[in-house]
């Protein structure tokens, strides 16, 4: 691969390219709605609970301002509400953009997956620079929409995927340029399934919508539909499917959490973790919608009416990038176990050889991952159980949940992009880190780089170098990623045309992958 290929995709981030001084003070970036490095933000945040609102704080990080809050359930908000009391809250944030707009230079978006769109092209055709959650959108075609509409508004754009933060995901990208492992053309990634309850099998009656919520506002685009928190029959299942655990959060049949898993909502693993765990082969491996040839579902333990798959195998195939042959990237949703392991070799040759080789990115227990046992994934330091996003974020067995399938070796990486190293174990032990050749993030890298992550768009919103996942990146990212979620609906392989941006051998798949909202929630760039 040439550095001027690597610097088409990557240039911003390339090291020696951050400029040492702000450009807030040019007047032809002033015009569009940035500031010195020296002046505070003005925040504003659609969604002032669980993750949006933790993005706001380390967005926030004690030094802009929060001038105004958007939540369509005040009972969700009301952390935020009462850390910013000074904020204008509103339910609506169309209302919060029309009477507080002229207040707000940037917006942090933490809304369900179905209204990403709505709210950050509503955000970006103002002025305002926009921080969205990962996924980027539920579906590809929203995520064409948000890539046009950043480089049509011109704003500073990232999104929530933290792991592009981490120097490990640089790393991994540097060790594969490096030759290191020689040329890819498989990739393996996995986690376990989710933690929120998928595959009920009847929609339980109707029940009292809560006096704090607007339901009609949390559906927005979405097709209208009866607000429920479920039943006598849904509260069993959850007890069933837990093996009879006590459950660590909340689980209503759509709130505050299981639209993940809802086809009309989320993504499930897809996008809450793939987008975590494919990132450095993202980044590494150049993986875009453009060299994309196809997408198949080859495996999934049942085809709910109107959940995900709880188990499921999704198959991408790309054609040749620049310097790079033709690569296939696998991704397990399933019950225990890695997945794959290299062949002849164990998981136990595969781990690191614990205090050998280079550290890259937090150690065990300071904010890092460790294996455990059975299949699922724990944080170092914390419970056993679900993060708060859900899927908890490291596999057991190897220590990695994404290997790199090179012609000379392999690569694996975990976590978010936490850890990287060469397998096995003994390799990586006696190994020698190639030169830094990507610029790092700042405050680069500690637990899971939340704040790294915000603070790296908040110096983007001040006239820095663009975000390391501003839109130009993560659109496309997003966009073959989550036709994975498209591909769960069917048998066989789906051919992928990027031009029309549809599956040319299946026109049935064209509703899971172009965006259709509810009469007054269409969206215009």
């Amino acid at each position: 691969m040439t550095v001027s290929r690597r610097h088409f995709f990557f240039g911003p981030l390339l090291a020696g390219a951050v400029p040492t001084a702000g450009f807030g003070s040019m007047p032809s970036l002033r015009t569009m709605g940035y500031k010195s490095p020296n002046e505070k933000l003005n925040l504003a945040a659609i969604g002032a609970g669980g993750q949006p609102a933790a993005d706001l704080r380390q967005a926030h990080a004690g030094v802009e301002n929060v001038v105004a809050l958007a939540d369509v359930d005040w009972a969700r908000g009301k952390d935020s509400f009462e850390r910013f009391p000074n904020a204008t809250r509103y339910k609506d944030f169309r209302q919060m953009l029309d009477k507080s707009g002229k207040d707000i230079d940037a917006v942090v978006i933490g809304t369900p997956d179905h209204m990403h769109t709505p709210c950050a092209v509503a955000c970006m055709q103002l002025g305002k620079h926009v921080y969205v959650e990962k996924p980027l959108t539920r579906i590809a075609g929203e995520a064409r929409i948000l890539g046009r509409a950043a480089e049509k508004y011109k704003v500073a754009t990232q999104m929530g995927n933290q792991g592009y933060s981490h120097d490990a995901t640089r790393v991994a990208a540097e060790i594969f340029w490096s030759g290191e492992i020689g040329e890819v053309r498989e990739v393996h990634a996995w986690t376990g399934r989710p933690s929120w309850p998928q595959r009920m099998e009847k929609l339980p009656a109707p029940t009292p919508v809560p006096e704090t919520l607007d339901w009609d506002l949390w559906l927005g685009g979405a097709a209208a539909r009866p607000f429920t928190a479920g039943d006598a029959d849904y509260t069993a299942f959850v007890q069933q499917r837990s093996g009879g655990r006590p459950q660590q959060q909340n689980f209503g049949f759509y709130l505050p959490f299981n639209w993940r898993g809802f086809y009309d909502f989320g993504s499930s693993l897809i996008g809450d973790w793939g987008i975590h765990i494919l990132g450095p082969a993202n980044w590494a491996l150049q993986l875009d919608p453009q060299y994309l040839t196809s997408v198949e579902c080859i495996k999934k333990d049942s085809l709910p009416a109107f959940t995900f798959p709880d188990e499921m195998t999704i198959k991408y195939e790309f054609g040749a990038r620049p310097n790079m042959p033709p690569v296939t990237v696998y991704w397990y949703q399933h019950g225990g176990g890695d997945p794959y392991t290299p062949p002849g070799m164990s998981v136990e040759d595969a781990r690191k050889i614990p205090g050998k080789g280079p550290q890259v990115g937090p150690p065990p227990g300071q904010g890092g991952f460790m294996a455990g046992s059975g299949g699922g994934m724990r944080r170092a330091g914390g419970p056993g159980g679900a993060s708060p996003q859900g899927a908890p974020p490291r596999p057991q067995g190897s220590g990695y949940n994404s290997i790199f399938v090179g012609s000379k070796g392999y690569l694996g990486t975990s976590g978010r992009g936490e850890g990287v190293g060469l397998l096995p174990g003994a390799r990586w032990a006696e190994y020698t880190l190639p030169s830094p050749y990507l610029s790092r993030s700042p405050g680069a890298s500690t637990g899971s780089n939340h704040a790294a992550h915000a603070r790296d768009w908040v110096r983007a919103c001040k006239g820095g170098t663009p975000a390391c996942s501003d839109f130009s990146i993560a659109a496309r990212y997003t966009e073959w990623l989550v036709l994975g979620a498209a591909a769960v609906h069917y048998d066989g392989k789906l051919l992928w045309d990027n031009v029309k941006g549809e599956f040319t051998n299946n026109k049935d798949a064209t509703r899971w992958i172009k965006p259709a909202y509810r009469k007054g929630w269409d969206v215009k760039v």
